[in-house]
């Protein structure tokens, strides 16, 4: 058992990225912040399944190159192999809630930065 505080961890990109509560050993749960215009590159992963929940905002979520526009309340889940891009294209930082299982230490494979449909 242990306890994490999201005041004491840090976004990965300073003000915008994941900011990990927990890292393993079976799952990774983070905290999930983009400021308007940014985004997180292309990515897929070969065993994880990547959850995102919206707690504020309006995201832009690309799986397989088809765009989901997730807002407030909302859940994705993207499986194994289904390349993924997030992007805030709205005015207003967007917060999310992101889980990783069954956990893996390398298991992030990026790719060019989808055609998107939507």
């Amino acid at each position: 058992m242990f306890i994490a505080d999201e005041k004491d961890e840090q976004y990965r990109f300073g003000d915008h990225g994941p900011k990990y509560l927990m890292r393993g050993p079976r799952m990774n749960f983070a905290l999930v912040q983009f400021m308007p215009g940014q985004d997180f590159r292309a990515h897929y992963h070969k065993v994880m399944e990547e959850n995102f929940y919206i707690l504020e905002g309006s995201v832009t979520i690309v799986v397989d190159n088809t765009a989901h526009t997730l807002t407030e309340g909302q859940f994705i889940h993207i499986e194994p192999h289904e390349v993924h891009y997030v992007i805030n294209r709205s005015a207003s930082v967007v917060r999310m809630v992101s889980t990783l299982a069954p956990f893996q230490e390398a298991d992030k494979i990026e790719v060019e930065n989808p055609e998107m449909s939507t």
